[in-house]
């Protein structure tokens, strides 16, 4: 029988090389666009072997950690930004920037549905967690999708005279729809400065980054975070998240993170400038690897009756796949061939866990090089119907193929 579950494998995986093939040249493209991006920026900021030294205490001087920025202020087409390792993740950026604008009395609006469930508890939609923004008097309200897609008409409608920030989650999160593509968020951000051009909007833009030539701070996303350990560090960060946009914001959000009148002067970047910048110069081709890696695993699943979220052949706006497994033995076995598969920690088997931020237990596969990285090859999934699998990264195709009949593998031995 194993012998002829790995046949089946390669079949399968085979036919959805086949499938696919015409699709690699146009993700290629975007990776070669991005690159020469990221390239030009390097250089218009003189990008030199010193910039790489780094200081201690205060950080005083630390001319490597201004390059940073400067190269990501330019990168994104903002006024400033604000790089730093000591944001310790995707959340942590985003309650940063939101944190120092919203004041008592105003409202924060979103219109991706609702937010990641760490996001709920930051706010104080789920929890009683210390400092959530619902507790410090800052109101919240939210817009529902309309067929998976962002409602203009209803955010519109919506907003009132106190909403302070207008806030887009761009991927997932764990939810049942697909990423919101670019020209999507063009034509909502278009429509709502156009009828509202005072009122902030923010872009949760993590596992985005690099996925399109164009970024949402190119037509009008006033600012926008991340986390160094998904896209944009390209594997090699081994720390940290970024804001970009508005000069006035950014130093607003600088203050927060340090302290009123310190703001962006101090803050040690710990030896970190080379990676955190080579990260960015690879990243392209990293997330190049991974949305192929993310359509073999859909194309696969596809051929044997799962449903995928996006499909194989969808645009893709960031690297995250859902399948939907149906079953919690799935779950747990694609999570276990999945750390199986992995170059670090591969003896371990994920178990589910009441991980921090989350309502329900979660299973998580991640034996990266660096732990928690959602740009090195893992998949994780709360444990509750219908037990999707959210599944996201991969340094290098290779290495996601053969993951991939590892998968496989488990999967088809539980429904023999």
């Amino acid at each position: 029988m194993g012998q002829r579950i790995k046949e089946q494998v390669r079949e399968l995986i085979a036919n959805a090389e086949a499938d696919l093939s015409a699709l690699g040249a146009q993700q290629a493209d975007i990776a070669y666009q991005n690159q020469i991006k990221i390239l030009k920026a390097m250089q218009a900021h003189d990008l030199k072997s010193t910039d790489f030294n780094w200081t201690t205490g205060y950080g005083y001087g630390d001319v490597g950690r201004e390059k940073v920025e400067a190269i990501y202020s330019t990168l994104f087409h903002t006024e400033d930004a604000l790089v730093r390792p000591n944001i310790v993740s995707g959340t942590h950026a985003i309650s940063l920037a939101l944190s120092a604008i919203l004041a008592p009395g105003d409202e924060l609006l979103y219109i991706s549905g609702s937010p990641y469930d760490t996001l709920r508890k930051t706010i104080g939609l789920d929890g009683d967690e210390y400092g959530n923004f619902l507790s410090q008097g800052i109101q919240y309200n939210q817009v529902e999708l309309k067929n998976g897609t962002l409602d203009i008409q209803a955010t519109l409608d919506t907003i009132h005279s106190n909403t302070k920030i207008i806030a887009i989650q761009r991927s997932t999160g764990y939810s049942n729809r697909r990423a919101f593509t670019t020209d999507e968020l063009k034509t909502t951000i278009s429509a709502i400065k156009k009828a509202y051009p005072n009122i902030l909007i923010f872009m949760d833009n993590c596992y985005g980054e690099f996925t399109d030539t164009v970024e949402p701070t190119e037509y009008g996303c006033d600012f926008m975070a991340g986390s160094l350990i998904k896209n944009p560090g390209g594997g090699l960060a081994y720390s940290g998240g970024y804001i970009v946009g508005r000069r006035e914001i950014i130093e607003k959000v600088a203050n927060r993170l340090t302290a009123p009148g310190i703001g962006k002067e101090c803050g040690l970047t710990f030896g970190m400038t080379r990676q955190i910048l080579q990260g960015l110069f690879i990243a392209p081709k990293i997330v190049e690897d991974a949305i192929k890696v993310a359509r073999l695993f859909s194309r696969t699943f596809e051929c044997l009756g799962f449903t995928t979220l996006p499909r194989s052949t969808d645009a893709r706006s960031d690297i995250i796949t859902r399948i939907e497994l149906k079953r919690p033995e799935l779950l747990e076995a694609f999570c276990s061939a999945i750390q199986s598969a992995s170059p670090v920690d591969h003896q371990f088997t994920p178990t589910p866990w009441d991980m921090p931020g989350y309502e329900d237990p979660v299973i998580m596969a991640a034996g990266g090089f660096i732990e928690g990285s959602s740009i090195e090859l893992s998949a994780d999934g709360p444990m509750r119907a219908p037990y999707a699998v959210y599944f996201q990264g991969g340094l290098s195709y290779y290495h996601g193929k053969y993951a991939l009949s590892q998968v496989l593998e488990a999967i088809l031995s539980k429904l023999q």
